[in-house]
């Protein structure tokens, strides 16, 4: 068993904050290790919480066009979040998502420091506030940092890391014209860190 299967096998059976209660599974990442970029998402969405896997659901479908037009293959990426339990609230039938808080986002802090020390990409992507703050605390804000490739650490993971918004962001664009200009930024902040991550491994 490698390293990382054992880190997903343990986070599997994660207690560390109370979110495990109402989620149906922990979501963990998935890829290769010694991967050039990994992509940091925020939470699982109600698609991802059933089906076991990051990205899954509408929000993952918008980011796989992205990375497509941005010139990167999803398999050539590693994929998770930074928070592996989907918080939610009942409306209805339906389970809306809910902002993890400062708490569960420290909590859960543990296993994206074990993953990126495990998986060492290069360069990391920072999908949205809560990816974001995990790497940099609460005082992130996503409009200072997006689109800039910027040294960070996190635990024992040294690399570039590029922030920018989530995918589901786009999905909730005021009208057609707010969408296409989120997705085209997400789209150039995505090729923006496929090239730093090229060019860092060119050092």
């Amino acid at each position: 068993m490698t390293s990382w299967q054992k880190l997903r096998d343990e986070a599997a059976q994660c207690t560390r904050c109370d979110l495990y209660r109402r989620a149906t599974q922990t979501v963990f990442g998935e890829g290769r290790t010694g991967v050039s970029i990994a992509l940091v998402g925020e939470q699982p969405g109600d698609q991802e919480d059933k089906q076991g896997h990051p990205f899954v659901g509408p929000a993952g479908r918008i980011l796989d066009r992205a990375l497509v037009e941005a010139g990167i293959d999803r398999d050539d990426v590693y994929v998770t979040n930074a928070v592996k339990h989907f918080k939610w609230t009942e409306r209805g039938k339906r389970r809306i998502h809910q902002r993890p808080n400062g708490s569960e986002i420290r909590a859960c802090g543990f296993w994206l420091e074990a993953e990126l020390g495990t998986v060492r990409p290069r360069l990391v992507v920072l999908l949205g506030a809560v990816a974001g703050e995990a790497m940099f605390g609460s005082r992130y804000r996503v409009g200072e940092h997006k689109g800039k490739a910027e040294q960070a650490s996190l635990g024992s993971w040294r690399g570039l890391v590029v922030g920018t918004i989530h995918p589901s962001a786009v999905l909730r664009g005021p009208d057609s014209e707010g969408r296409d200009r989120a997705y085209a930024g997400l789209v150039a902040d995505l090729a923006m860190a496929r090239e730093a991550a090229a060019e860092e491994g060119d050092r």
